[in-house]
């Protein structure tokens, strides 16, 4: 049954029909095609089987005639959702005024333009002094790009990254990723709560993270010598969204600054007010050595730069290039949304918006089991799935293992810190279920709404909506989203239509 959107943004139903309708049958064409002559590495289309057409702000129109609502936005790039009126007036006005469209690195308006903005936005320490190296238009190339620009500048090989990260698909770039199989980088704890590798979680798990970071760098038998730099994600978005603690990164810069490890900062995701802030490591107050910056730095199209600091700055010339490096269209487009997001407090709206799905959806994990954990910053939004119906397993407080490890770092005993952690046992997480996960991305676009998977297991149901999702959207975004997850845990575990039931009476709904 096909779904559209009113104009408050509520899902219609469709009436059946026999025949298939000469727009349906295009779409399936198309969709055949691709199938026959696209690689097998395609991703996004294998779940999300649409054929868009038109595009506006949130929705997108499909050949078939339906129409959804995106918060996938290119994985984050659409800061200002599809064709805002200030991008596409920013690429007219280039196109209109004959000017150059490949220029190489050579200077241009547009560019110079583009820098200022920029430059503009940068943390406080970073933009007095700062270079910019224009690279592919692609976020991996930039992560690439910093790379070289470390290992030249202290003359050192290693890097060192955290587990769970994702900094992108080319060959240096997945060697400090999470799934790398090739290891050549030394690999760190990266906080979170819910699935914690210490399995304690809060400020006592980043504690430790930090000091297993500091051991490993001032062991001189740790195996791991002295880095070229260390490169973080301020928010893993891939994996699995989880917002990292506003101390912990403290702490990295201080450990990366009183070792000279240069500290890169990959912003590719988090960047342009994503996360309630422009950059999100303005959250904690550090300045990166360098900031790997792309996506939503285009204005929808390809862009990718590296910011660092003037100091790092010992390139020879074309030590990193690329040919597409100078994308005029991408640069005005880039320049009027950073200017956009800027002069309408889009960052405020971000946090603010972002707290309110927040809690609604952790109201939502209360009424149903198979949602794991809720977390997030700002518009950057992850809901874990597991199987509901097993429980986790218990590790033991009074152990060997866990309580020596508490105590290695002040937590155990008695007082002080210690005081939270109380002795017993400390549940873990029931198991990921992707299975699950991608049984509410399908019935979320069975209801008109698009939304990504990412996470360890691909178990973590990701929302990216732009940041100019208005409040009435998002209400039909939530709407949609607990619909698809009624439906699925209904037909999961035997409390579905009672949690529906509940949910429907505490709208006001009535059963019907």
């Amino acid at each position: 049954m096909a779904v559209t959107e009113t104009a408050s943004g509520e899902a219609m139903a469709e009436p059946a029909v026999a025949e298939p309708s000469p727009a349906r049958s295009a779409h399936e064409v198309i969709l055949r095609r691709q199938s026959a002559r696209e690689s097998a590495a395609r991703t996004y289309a294998r779940a999300l089987p649409i054929v868009p057409v038109r595009a506006r702000g949130l929705t997108i129109e499909g050949a078939d005639g339906r129409r959804y609502l995106d918060c996938l936005s290119g994985a984050g790039t659409l800061a200002l959702g599809h064709n805002h009126p200030v991008v596409l007036e920013a690429i007219r006005k280039v196109l209109d005024s004959g000017a150059p469209l490949h220029v190489l690195d050579l200077a241009t308006p547009v560019k110079d333009a583009f820098i200022t903005e920029l430059f503009r936005t940068l943390p406080p320490g970073l933009a007095d002094h700062a270079r910019v190296q224009f690279c592919g238009p692609a976020g991996t190339d930039a992560v690439e790009a910093a790379f070289k620009l470390v290992r030249a500048a202290t003359g050192r090989n290693g890097i060192l990254a955290f587990a769970g990260a994702y900094h992108g698909m080319t060959s240096g770039a997945l060697e400090a990723s999470g799934d790398a199989l090739d290891v050549r980088v030394a690999r760190l704890p990266y906080p979170q709560d819910y699935r914690c590798p210490f399995g304690v979680g809060g400020p006592h798990g980043a504690e430790l993270a930090a000091r297993w970071t500091q051991s490993v760098l001032d062991d001189p038998k740790s195996g791991v010598p002295l880095p070229a730099g260390m490169i973080l994600e301020p928010v893993q978005g891939e994996g699995g969204v989880l917002p990292a603690p506003d101390e912990w990164m403290r702490r990295m810069r201080r450990i990366t600054a009183d070792r000279s490890v240069p500290l890169i900062a990959d912003e590719v995701q988090t960047g342009v007010g994503r996360t309630g802030a422009f950059w999100a490591v303005e959250h904690s107050g550090i300045t990166p050595d360098v900031m790997v910056l792309s996506k939503a730095i285009g204005g929808s199209l390809p862009l990718a730069v590296v910011v660092y600091r003037d100091d790092l700055d010992v390139w020879e010339p074309g030590a990193h290039a690329g040919t597409f490096r100078g994308n005029q269209l991408a640069m005005a487009a880039g320049t009027a949304t950073m200017a956009y997001v800027r002069e309408n407090d889009l960052t405020a709206r971000a946090a603010t918006l972002g707290a309110r799905m927040l809690q609604q959806l952790r109201s939502l994990a209360q009424e149903f089991p198979v949602i794991g954990d809720v977390r997030g910053r700002g518009l950057m939004i992850g809901v874990e799935m597991v199987d509901g119906e097993v429980q986790g397993e218990g590790v033991s407080a009074e152990g060997e293992g866990s309580a020596g490890l508490l105590d290695t770092v002040g937590f155990g005993g008695t007082g002080g810190a210690s005081a939270a952690v109380v002795p017993g046992t400390i549940p873990s997480p029931r198991p990921a279920s992707p299975e699950l996960a991608a049984a509410v991305q399908r019935e979320c676009l069975r209801r008109g709404l698009i939304v990504e998977l990412g996470g360890r297991h691909a178990s973590v149901i990701r929302l990216l909506p732009p940041l100019t999702i208005t409040d009435e959207q998002t209400t039909a975004v939530l709407d949609r989203l607990a619909d698809a997850m009624a439906s699925v845990a209904r037909s999961h575990g035997p409390d579905g239509e009672t949690q529906r039931q509940h949910r429907l009476r505490t709208r006001g709904e009535g059963t019907g």
